[in-house]
């Protein structure tokens, strides 16, 4: 025993001393075309980066429930409107706008803002300007307003109300627009101590035939697309004078009858929380169709139809092996699609070919931004 301990080498103190470990934190690119940003939903946080190509997790925005999220066109950051009390559940509120770098996704500073809607699944109650200076975060204390974000200074800048309007979409060297309950288009013009509001005719039904509020806004063509629980798509121009177009069905543009509201009465319907998606560059729109009668437009849609806006024809009808509930699309030369269910089931499909690239179990079951062209 003791030959064979002293034929055992020792250790010299040279051999044993620890090397300094070097701390370093992983950075990312900044935002890409061909990546999908997933809200958690309601039990899971945070909004998870994939890679549409790989279907690999590059990281993770930290958003809390009902919070909603906004990429800085310029890819510098990430915009986080969320609310927050002091002792967890209850205690001091405290609204703001968040602001991550885009490379450590580290926080950088938070923007104190006097109030904001706390519901979630809606993309358009937070919406960035075209060119990033300015920040627009929907509020509801008790009435409908609008918190003015200078996203260029950091700070707070004004609220305006805005009676009976919400779903945000940015109005480029004016301020914003809004839908109305009154089924008109609202614009707000910033400029001035007093904040100009006026309104289109009204050219929807919120009673009838409302809009869904996850609608696609085009930054370049300064374009927002409209679909109802029926089915029609409306194309409004975004201007000092907003201009809509006469609509469309989705049903008859795939050779069957247009929806309706009759009771009982089964067709081909729009359905889900993200329910539509706009290829900006083609010009095609995305949506989730499922069978059910009309106010059945929360349900997961069944297959997803190809719409060529330019010429009204669905020129594809897609089944799907599993009802989804959100749906968005890069703006690449290659579009993909990301798509999850309720279950937080997320699958990346190629619109090229339609094959299923890749499925990823928890991938979030809330909202899905991509990075737009400006």
């Amino acid at each position: 025993m003791l030959a064979a301990i002293a034929g055992t080498a020792v250790p010299t103190n040279a051999e044993t001393e620890l090397q300094v470990e070097t701390s370093d934190v992983m950075t990312i690119d900044p935002p890409k075309p061909g990546w999908f940003y997933v809200d958690g939903g309601w039990d899971m946080g945070g909004t998870t980066i994939f890679d549409g190509e790989s279907g690999k997790m590059k990281g993770m925005v930290e958003t809390r429930r009902l919070a909603d999220m906004a990429i800085d066109p310029a890819g510098r950051y990430y915009y986080v409107a969320e609310t927050i009390w002091s002792k967890g559940d209850r205690g001091t509120r405290q609204d703001m706008v968040s602001v991550y770098d885009t490379s450590e996704l580290k926080l950088v500073t938070e923007i104190a803002i006097p109030g904001r809607i706390l519901i979630g699944t809606r993309k358009n109650n937070f919406v960035v300007s075209d060119d990033g200076k300015w920040g627009f975060v929907y509020n509801l204390d008790p009435a409908s307003s609008v918190n003015v974000v200078d996203l260029a200074k950091k700070k707070f800048y004004k609220n305006v109300e805005l009676p009976g309007c919400a779903s945000l979409m940015p109005n480029p060297g004016l301020g914003f627009s809004a839908l109305c309950s009154d089924g008109s288009l609202a614009t707000v013009r910033m400029a001035g101590s007093k904040p100009q509001i006026t309104h289109t005719q009204p050219f929807f039904s919120a009673t009838d035939d409302p809009i869904f509020d996850n609608y696609a806004y085009d930054a370049v063509k300064k374009e927002a697309v409209f679909l109802t629980y029926t089915g029609q798509i409306y194309t409004a121009k975004i201007s000092a004078e907003p201009s809509v177009s006469q609509p469309f069905s989705i049903q008859t543009a795939a050779g069957i009858r247009s929806g309706d509201t009759k009771p009982l009465d089964i067709n081909w319907l729009p359905g889900g929380r993200q329910p539509m998606a706009l290829h900006r560059p083609s010009g095609h729109l995305f949506v989730l169709m499922h069978m059910g009668e009309y106010w059945s437009h929360k349900a997961s849609g069944t297959e997803i139809w190809d719409v060529d806006l330019a010429t009204q024809k669905v020129v594809k009808r897609v089944p799907l092996k599993e009802p989804m509930n959100n749906l968005e699309v890069t703006q690449t030369d290659k579009p993909l699609i990301f798509a999850n269910d309720e279950k937080k089931k997320g699958i990346i499909l190629d619109v090229a070919t339609w094959e299923e690239k890749h499925a990823i179990e928890n991938a979030g079951a809330g909202v899905i931004t991509v990075v737009n062209p400006h």
